[in-house]
């Protein structure tokens, strides 16, 4: 942005001048100015300033310190050895600072009142359409870019036209500076020109439309891949000309015919609505215009009239009285509600009589009664759940640890630890609750937990089971643990797994492998079923 600066610095006048010189020469193919030469060509622009090569020094060089002008040493003005160590430079434009003028430039040189839209734009670029299809088909690869080139520029020259006009048109309509005479004087004009434009553009649009897919017909690929190799942008590569046309294409192809979507408008759709809708807003503006005019009351003259009172005013209390009559802004504002027991306090008694009740700040300073709000944020305790997740699946692995280790052995020869205790306490749980006869008698049942199912057998006599809580004595009771068919499934996997890793097969990419027992899902849940031996729920 500092390429600007000219436009806003305390000497703008003669920083403008000084770059129209430069322009000027620009425009009979001279590129380098010494100080003299701007200042002989602003001596002939008309209206021009008259500087001297002394003033016009600073300015150059300022306009080199922003970026604007790119500065070089000539060693071929100086006549004289004191010429030539006093060092002589010539300027030019640098690139983007000739962009930045320009652009200052073409808003100073804009006027913008004014707008139209372009008609006489549709039978052309129907006419190039059908001259781009019939050089498609021949294979013209230069013509295809002409023409193509100038259906961009008519398209866009049409886009910026409709965008200007109904800006104008919206400022005009909601705008208090246009008088009603001025409007009068020209909304007939106004309204042909938009009713033409309409009927135009809703009879040329399915000729155009059908005239696109014609062109399509000829090969859409080919279209750009001609156009793309007649590009002259030697900067971009190919494919990057090739994506620009592409995109180009598909701009025009969206106008006239769409994007493909049901029910969407195309953009000539969307301009006719337009048309229409700036055509009704220009008949509301000259209902209301006419209304005025007749009936001599209008929100103006009505301020005019209110203006004249207050300077009419004898003094300023009675200049606040007709300020309070008028807008009523320093009047409270009442509220009427009803008590919760209305037969306390009916609603038809006095608001001198009845007592003052409570009501919500919200409804005495605006107006509105509260609302409960939005909804209090969610706490999440993400750490601590993954603290007590952690927790959870180390106690399923320690579970399924001393269940795995529970079904290596018998458990009526040897001692078990309290993990392997608490294991086959639950597996007994899990048993006794198909162990209770209804009628009849039971002879055996089993129940499994953490990839281990026991086996509750009758058996002659008395067992005992040794554990770290003390002796479990089991009544005509033998008990036998050991792992689940889907447990021993696993191992076998997971040692087919190991194997094939040892022997150099490897493993894919975010696979993993259970070994050992079973682990519990964590749900807790256990089954058991009546039956004897094998028999697992």
């Amino acid at each position: 942005m500092r390429l600007f600066s000219f436009a806003t610095a305390e000497k703008r006048g003669d920083y403008l001048w000084v770059l129209r010189a430069f322009d000027m020469a620009r425009g009979a193919y001279v590129v380098l100015l010494h100080a003299s030469d701007v200042v002989e060509t602003l001596n002939r622009c008309p209206g021009g300033p008259r500087l001297t090569p002394t003033e016009v020094g600073p300015l150059l060089e300022q306009l080199h310190q922003w970026g604007v002008l790119e500065r070089s040493y000539d060693g071929t003005r100086a006549a004289t050895l004191a010429e030539y160590r006093n060092r002589h430079f010539v300027y030019q434009f640098s690139q983007a600072g000739f962009q930045a003028y320009r652009a200052v430039s073409e808003v100073l040189e804009a006027r913008l009142d004014e707008a139209s839209l372009s008609r006489l734009v549709l039978p052309e670029l129907l006419a190039d359409l059908h001259t781009l299809a019939e050089a498609n088909r021949s294979g013209d690869a230069p013509r295809v870019y002409r023409v193509l080139n100038r259906l961009d520029r008519a398209l866009s020259d049409l886009a910026d036209r409709a965008a200007h006009f109904y800006l104008t048109l919206g400022d005009l309509v909601r705008t208090t500076e246009a008088t009603p005479e001025a409007f009068l004087a020209h909304k007939d004009a106004l309204l042909a020109h938009m009713r033409e434009f309409s009927m135009d553009l809703a009879r040329f649009a399915p000729r155009l439309a059908a005239a696109i897919r014609e062109v399509e017909e000829t090969g859409a690929e080919e279209l750009i891949e001609r156009a793309a190799r007649c590009d002259e942008r030697v900067l971009l590569n190919t494919a990057e000309r090739e994506a620009d046309w592409r995109a180009r294409w598909q701009g025009l192809r969206a106008w006239f015919i769409g994007d493909g979507t049901e029910g969407g408008l195309t953009e000539c759709e969307r301009l006719r609505e337009a048309t229409m809708s700036a055509i009704a807003a220009v008949l509301s503006l000259l209902r209301r215009v006419t209304e005025t005019r007749k009936g001599g009351v209008s929100r103006e003259s009505a301020l005019r009239h209110l203006a004249g009172w207050f300077t009419a005013a004898p003094s300023a209390d009675a200049a606040h009285a007709l300020f309070d009559a008028v807008f009523g802004l320093g009047r409270p504002r009442h509220l009427a509600m009803h008590h919760p027991d209305a037969d306390i306090i009916p609603a038809i008694r006095s608001w001198w009589d009845a007592p003052p009740l409570e009501i919500a700040r919200t409804l005495a300073e605006t107006g509105r009664p509260p609302t409960p709000g939005a909804p209090a944020r969610l706490q999440r305790n993400d750490a601590g759940i993954r603290r007590l997740r952690e927790a959870q699946l180390d106690a399923q692995r320690a579970r399924s640890q001393a269940a795995r280790s529970l079904a290596a052995a018998d458990v009526h020869d040897r001692e078990l630890d309290e993990r392997e205790t608490e294991v086959l306490l639950r597996l007994i749980d899990a048993a006794s609750t198909a162990w209770v006869p209804v009628s009849g008698r039971v002879s055996g049942t089993t129940g499994s937990d953490s990839g281990v199912t026991l086996t509750v057998s009758e058996h002659e006599g008395s067992t005992v089971v040794r554990t770290s809580r003390g002796l479990l004595h089991l009544n005509n009771r033998k008990l036998q643990v050991r792992e689940t068919a889907s447990t021993r499934k696993s191992k076998v996997v997971a040692a087919h797994a190991a194997n094939r890793t040892s022997t150099g097969g490897g493993s894919e990419p975010g696979a993993h492998t259970a070994t050992g027992g079973g682990a519990s899902d964590g749900s807790g849940d256990s089954q058991a079923v009546n039956g004897s031996g094998e028999g697992v729920g």
